[in-house]
C-alpha cells in the first residue's frame, strides 16, 4: 500500500492513528473478482508489518529479560494496539466472507476464517492483553531464577544440562536444585496460574462456551480429530509406548549399574550416557557451531544450507546461553521482512545440536512458504500446528546421515551413533511424558475448580505421571515429582498446545523411515509439503511429505517398532 513504512524499523513507533487510515481504505474498498487479490497482498502487506513489530518487542524480552524499556514497550503495544489490530483482522474477515468471493487456493484459509468469525468477541480482546501481560511476569520471573553452582549462577538450562553427566550425584544435585528453586516461587506461580485460569474461562464464556476446551479446540482450528480422539492416542501410547520404554528402561539400569532409576537417571529429555562415558561436546565455539551447522544442512538440501548462511549473515539467531536470557527455544516468525529467528540456549550439548535442527526445520518451513501472497496462505501461523512440528522433527531424522565429522559434521563415529541412540531413546521416552502433558491439561480444564488448588494440580500430575513412566522410582522424593509440572511452559503459556507434538513425531518418523531407503526423495518429499503453506488439509500435508496422519495403534507400533529395531541395531555397533 502507497504510503507504508517498507520495513518493520519505520514503523515501529506508529500508534493507531498512524495506521487507522490505511486500515478504513482496505475496509472500505469495494470487493469484487477482479481487486480481491490486490486487496489480500494489502491487508497482508499491513498485518505483517503490524505483528512483525510485535514479534521483535516479544522476542526482546526472551533475548534480554531485564530491558525494563522493551518490556514497556511490549506492554503498551499488546495493550494498546494489538487489540485494536485484532479488532481490525476480524472486520476484514467478517468483509471477505460477506462477499462471498473465495480466492484461489483459499479454501483452508477460509475454512479457519469462518471458525474465528462465530467464536470472535470483542471484549474478549483486553482479556487476552492481560493474559500476554501475565505471561511476560512469569517468564521474567523464569530467567531470574539463578542457581549456585560453585563460583558460578546458572539459569535453568544450564542446570539442567548437568543431568547428563555421567557423576550421579552431580545429577542427583542438579535435579534436587531445580525442584528446590521452583518450589521457592510458589506462591507467585499459585498467583499467576490462578490468573490464567480465570482468565480463559472468562474469554470462554463470552464466546458462549461452557469450557475452555470446548472453545480452546475451535480456537486451534483443529478439524481433523477430538478430545476423546486425544484419549485413544494416550490409550495406544500406554499399550505400545509405555512397555518398550521400560524394557529400554529396565537396560538402562542395568547398565548404570543401579537398583533403581531415579529421575536423574532417565529423565525423558536429559540423560546421562548408559555406559558411563562423560557427555559428548560437540562444538566449542558459536561460529563454529553455525559453520558446522550450515554444512550439515546443505547436505540435506542444498537451499537449506543457503538459508541458514542468510540468518547467519543477518543475525537472525540468538543461540548462546547467558544471564537474562529466558530459557527454552523457539522460531519465530518476521513476516514483513520474510525471515525466520531462532533463539536456542546452547550449552555445547547434543541437545544443542537437536534443538537447532528442529528450530531450522520451523525456520526452512517459514522461507518454503514464501511464494503466496497472502499471509494467510503465507505463515505457518496459520498452518495446522500438527503438521507444523513435522518439518522440525523430520529434520532431526533427515540431518543423522551428515553429523558424523567425516561429513564435516559434529560427531566421530562412535559419538554419532551414541548421539542417534540418545535421539531414539528420548522420541520413544517423548511420547509418554507428551500424554502426561496432554491428560494434565484435560484434567485441569475438565475440573477449573479443583485446577486452581495448586495441591490438587501436584497430586493429579503425581498420578498422571507414574501411569505413563511408571518404570521411575520417587519413594522418598515424591514432592520432587508433584511440583515440576510448572517447569513445562506449554501449560501455561499455550493450553492444550503439546499433543501436537506427538502427533507430528509419529508424521517425522515416516519421513525418517522414508529416507532410510531413500534419502532423496523423502527430502524432496519434505520441501514439497512445506512449500504448499497453508492451501492444504491435514491429512494432505502428511501424504505429501509421505506420511499417514493417524495415531491408532497400529500407527504407533509400526513407528515404536522401527525406533526400537534402530536402537538396537546401534548398540550392537559400540
Amino acid at each position: 500500500m502507497n504510503g507504508l513504512p517498507g520495513n518493520s524499523t519505520d514503523f515501529m513507533d506508529w500508534d493507531w492513528e498512524q495506521i487507522k487510515p490505511f486500515s478504513d481504505e482496505l475496509l472500505s474498498r469495494e470487493l469484487t473478482k477482479n481487486t480481491i487479490s490486490e486487496w489480500l497482498e494489502d491487508w497482508s502487506q499491513l498485518t505483517s508489518l503490524i505483528m512483525e513489530c510485535f514479534h521483535r518487542l516479544e522476542i526482546r524480552t526472551t533475548t534480554h529479560t531485564n530491558d525494563e524499556r522493551n518490556t514497556r514497550a511490549y506492554q503498551a503495544y499488546a495493550e494498546n494496539l494489538i487489540p485494536r489490530a485484532r479488532l481490525f483482522e476480524q472486520q476484514l474477515t467478517q468483509k471477505l466472507l460477506e462477499s462471498g468471493l473465495e480466492p484461489e487456493n483459499f479454501s483452508i484459509p477460509l475454512r479457519k476464517m469462518r471458525t474465528d468469525s462465530k467464536i470472535f468477541r470483542e471484549e474478549n480482546l483486553p482479556l487476552k492483553t492481560e493474559i500476554e501481560k501475565v505471561l511476560v511476569l512469569l517468564q521474567e520471573m523464569d530467567a531470574a531464577r539463578l542457581y549456585p553452582w560453585g563460583r558460578e549462577q546458572l539459569n535453568e538450562r544450564q542446570v539442567l544440562d548437568k543431568l547428563t553427566e555421567s557423576d550421579r550425584a552431580v545429577r542427583e544435585r542438579a535435579w534436587r536444585l531445580i525442584t528446590s528453586g521452583i518450589t521457592k516461587d510458589r506462591e507467585k506461580i499459585t498467583e499467576i496460574w490462578g490468573q490464567l485460569l480465570d482468565l480463559r474461562i472468562h474469554i470462554a464464556r463470552n464466546a458462549g462456551f461452557d469450557d475452555y476446551r470446548a472453545f480452546r479446540w475451535q480456537e486451534l482450528g483443529r478439524f481433523d480429530y477430538t478430545p476423546e480422539d486425544c484419549r485413544s492416542f494416550h490409550h495406544a501410547i500406554e499399550e505400545v509406548v509405555v512397555p518398550a520404554y521400560s524394557r529400554l528402561s529396565e537396560k538402562r539400569k542395568k547398565s548404570l549399574g543401579v537398583e533403581r532409576l531415579r529421575v536423574w537417571d532417565n529423565h525423558w529429555f536429559y540423560k546421562p550416557d548408559p555406559s558411563g562415558l562423560d557427555p559428548i561436546r560437540p562444538y566449542e565455539t558459536i561460529p563454529e557451531l553455525n559453520q558446522k551447522m550450515e554444512g550439515v544442512f546443505s547436505k540435506v538440501d542444498p537451499q537449506f544450507g543457503k538459508y541458514y548462511r542468510l540468518m547467519v549473515d543477518e543475525k537472525l539467531l540468538d543461540l548462546e546461553t547467558r544471564k537474562n536470557k529466558a530459557p527454552g527455544g523457539y522460531m519465530e516468525e518476521l513476516p514483513a521482512s520474510k525471515r525466520p529467528f531462532i533463539f536456542v540456549n546452547g550449552t555445547n550439548s547434543t541437545d544443542d545440536i537437536n534443538t537447532l535442527l528442529h528450530e531450522g526445520g520451523h525456520a526452512f518451513h517459514t522461507f518454503e512458504c514464501l511464494k503466496w501472497p497472502s499471509h494467510h496462505q503465507a505463515s505457518i501461523n496459520n498452518v495446522p500446528i500438527e503438521f507444523v512440528e513435522v518439518p522440525s522433527m523430520a529434520m532431526e531424522f533427515l540431518a543423522v546421515p551428515y553429523l558424523g565429522s567425516d561429513q564435516g559434521g559434529f560427531y566421530t563415529p562412535v559419538e554419532a551413533a551414541r548421539a542417534l541412540i540418545g535421539n531414539l531413546e528420548t522420541s520413544l521416552g517423548f511420547w509418554p511424558y507428551m500424554a502426561v502433558v496432554d491428560a494434565f491439561q484435560h484434567w485441569v480444564y475438565e475440573n477449573p475448580v479443583e485446577a486452581h488448588d495448586l495441591e490438587q494440580c501436584n497430586q493429579t500430575w503425581s498420578k498422571i505421571h507414574r501411569r505413563f513412566l511408571p518404570h521411575l522410582d520417587w519413594s522418598g522424593i515424591e514432592d520432587s515429582l508433584e511440583f515440576v509440572w510448572v517447569m513445562q511452559g506449554h501449560i501455561f503459556h499455550d493450553p492444550f498446545y503439546y499433543v501436537e507434538y506427538g502427533l507430528a513425531l509419529l508424521g517425522a518418523v515416516q519421513v525418517w523411515a522414508n529416507a532410510r531407503v531413500d534419502q532423496k526423495k523423502a527430502v524432496q518429499d519434505y520441501r514439497k509439503a512445506l512449500a504448499l503453506g497453508n492451501t492444504a488439509s491435514l491429512s494432505e500435508l502428511f501424504l505429501t511429505a509421505g506420511a499417514h496422519f493417524a495415531f491408532d495403534v497400529k500407527a504407533v507400533k509400526v513407528a515404536v517398532d522401527l525406533i526400537e529395531g534402530a536402537i538396537e541395531e546401534l548398540s550392537e555397533g559400540l
